[in-house]
């Protein structure tokens, strides 16, 4: 039986953080010269711990599935980074940015990991700059700022449209140094596809090389997983199309237990589906809701051209709905607004599953060029995209599957229940709670890599400076390697009829209508029951064309299905135990009169941290009480 240990520190709120890395335990330079350390990811969290772990002067091995470390998915945020500077003197602090990050989570998230966040984020943007990302600034030079979600303060940072993409040059410079150095190997092309533990330590990795099909083992002291989330589980996403789940799902299987993995985030500004051969959906920044503003006709099935509806003929849902934080109220708040008013037939666009994203009155007050400076890349992409011009007419958007809340359980020092297993950013499930606010996952990704982790993952390798590379010809990594193999030769053998892009899209269809936006105990057991029957006839009519031993696409993402059925599953039978609605999980049987998220904190104020039992075994929930001693829990408004 599994004990959760959240291993909190000592000491009020505020104090925790400083009195850990005082009393934390220390490897002197010359011991940590003979210590490895295995980071898989090279987004802002991997990037981040990589290149800060070899500065350190830690062996680090890290490893990605694409080409270069600049393409890890990170680059794709847009919007921006929050950090509690205060530059704009409107009442912004380190405890404001933790409490919004709470309010937004709806309560559902360790108040001592929230605040430590908040803390480093203004080293972020230091840090950051100092890299040379290129920050927006105003006319005198300063770095500026702007708002987004769930939130009445200006404290995000932004490159333009394009901030991921800015950060990510930054930490892929900090981590070319130290591949230069020596310090740093990187694997780019590799994908890992098994954990190797021993004597109850995460001591290594099993990864396939993506060009060779070569089967490689690899050791180290600690691995540190930085491989992002789920969201493609429902196929049509904002994520790239090679995001998966198969690192949480291999965590999962060897013992690291999975905390709340129905919360998953629905971002209320995606580019519609615009038909049925799609293969992902295209986020449109949550900054847009600045200054463009969201309405539907107040006619029903009303198809005139946007441009020629009158103003008193439409109806600004969000604005009349919320007047205290209007449009930008949080992503799960303003994705069910989306969707009841498109259920309710007042939806736009040849399917009625759109809404209005309108710039027409920021344009007319600050100027065309004003608005282009600010989200200029992102109108083209639009456009290009959807192939009208949002200068001149409204964007059409819908909510679409983006982010994962969820991952796997670690506590303060971001270990999992696996002793020197790692999970940081957005493969953790520690600090966003039910919802993530906007601009908060950068901050935590690289808050985790640069100035957390480095500490954390010290005070576990204090004792094992003794303990010599592992070598990887040991009894533990022969059997890992021969479960792969055995594993890829199934999947080639079956030689059935179906790709594996037809079963992934089928998935995602069961995952979304069943366990997406609204959810209800009848939908739930449904989809489960549909998720395992496709699941059968996975093993038995997929086909996988190729070989094993080459280039082969097919092959992986074969092998990323498996771990899509395994947490879709896991998913619903967490929705199922979670009988209330919070944050992005809606459960329809607990809503207000006004269809608003109900919680039921006498019930339900606690992690969900489930421990996986065998392949044909029911998973064990276990559940961490979450308490609040600095916030007062209550009914999440933002009216």
């Amino acid at each position: 039986m599994i004990k959760l240990d959240a291993k909190i520190p000592a000491g009020p709120l505020a104090e925790k953080w400083d009195n850990y890395k005082a009393s934390s335990r220390l490897v002197n330079p010359a011991n940590k010269k003979k210590l490895e350390i295995i980071v898989v990811g090279t987004g802002l969290a991997g990037a981040g711990a990589a290149s800060s772990l070899g500065e350190l002067g830690y062996n680090v091995k890290v490893f990605c599935y694409q080409d270069t470390p600049r393409r890890a998915h990170s680059v794709a945020a847009q919007g921006g980074i929050n950090a509690a500077k205060n530059y704009r003197n409107d009442g912004d602090s380190v405890y404001r940015l933790f409490y919004d990050m709470i309010k937004g989570g709806d309560y559902r998230a360790r108040e001592a990991d929230v605040y430590r966040i908040a803390q480093v984020s203004n080293d972020v943007i230091d840090h950051y700059t100092a890299l040379g990302v290129p920050f927006a600034r105003d006319y005198g030079g300063a770095l500026t700022t702007r708002s987004f979600g769930g939130v009445q303060v200006s404290r995000t940072f932004y490159a333009k449209g394009a901030t991921g993409q800015q950060c990510i040059l930054g930490a892929y410079s900090s981590l070319s140094r130290q591949i230069a150095a020596g310090t740093v190997t990187m694997y780019s092309r590799r994908e890992m596809l098994d954990l190797v533990v021993i004597d109850g330590r995460a001591r290594g990795i099993i990864a396939r090389n993506l060009v060779t099909g070569e089967i490689e083992r690899h050791g180290a002291h600690a691995v540190v997983f930085a491989t992002g989330g789920y969201g493609t589980v429902y196929y049509l996403s904002t994520l790239a199309v090679n995001s998966n789940a198969s690192a949480a799902w291999i965590g999962y299987k060897n013992g690291a237990v999975f905390g709340n993995p129905s919360f998953i985030q629905i971002h209320p500004t995606s580019i519609p589906v615009l038909n049925e051969f799609q293969s992902k959906l295209t986020l449109m920044s949550e900054s847009l809701r600045n200054d463009g503003r969201v309405w539907v006709p107040k006619k029903q099935g009303d198809t005139r051209h946007p441009n020629s509806i009158p103003e008193d003929e439409r109806d600004y849902y969000l604005e009349r709905r919320y007047p205290a934080f209007g449009n930008l109220v949080p992503r799960d708040v303003a994705s069910r607004a989306a969707k009841e008013r498109c259920d309710a037939g007042f939806g736009v666009g040849d399917t009625g599953l759109s809404v209005y994203l309108d710039f027409k009155d920021a344009i007319n007050k600050q100027g065309e060029k004003a608005i282009e400076d600010k989200y200029g890349n992102l109108f083209e992409m639009y456009e290009k995209i959807a192939g009208t011009n949002p200068y001149k007419e409204p964007m059409r958007i819908y909510p679409a599957g983006h982010y994962t809340m969820g991952g796997l359980w670690v506590d303060y020092n971001m270990m999992t229940t696996i002793p020197g297993l790692f999970a940081i950013g957005e493969a953790n499930f520690s600090v966003h709670g039910a919802n993530r606010l906007g601009a908060a996952s950068l901050m935590q990704c690289a808050g985790d890599g640069y100035f957390i982790i480095p500490y954390t993952i010290t005070d576990y390798l204090s004792d094992q400076i003794k303990l010599p590379k592992f070598k990887t010809d040991l009894p533990e990594f022969e059997v890992k390697e021969a479960e792969v193999k055995a594993q890829i030769a199934k999947l080639m053998s079956i030689n059935g009829k179906q790709a594996p892009a037809t079963f992934h899209r089928r998935l995602g269809k069961i995952m979304w209508d069943h366990c997406g936006m609204f959810r209800n105990e009848k939908g739930l057991k449904e989809g489960l029951e549909q998720l395992e029957e496709l699941e059968k006839e996975f093993w038995t009519d997929l086909r996988v064309t190729g070989s094993a031993d080459e280039l082969n696409q097919e092959l992986e993402k074969a092998g990323r299905i498996i771990a899509f059925f395994k947490v879709g599953k896991l998913m619903i039978l967490d929705a199922l135990s979670r009988n209330e609605s919070c944050g992005a999980h809606f459960r329809e049987e607990s809503q207000t009169d006004t269809g608003e998220a109900k919680r039921d904190d006498a019930n339900y104020s606690y992690v969900s941290a489930w421990e996986y039992k065998g392949e044909d075994e029911m998973p064990v929930l276990y559940k961490e009480p979450l308490k609040f001693e600095y916030v007062e829990m209550k009914e999440r408004s933002y009216k």
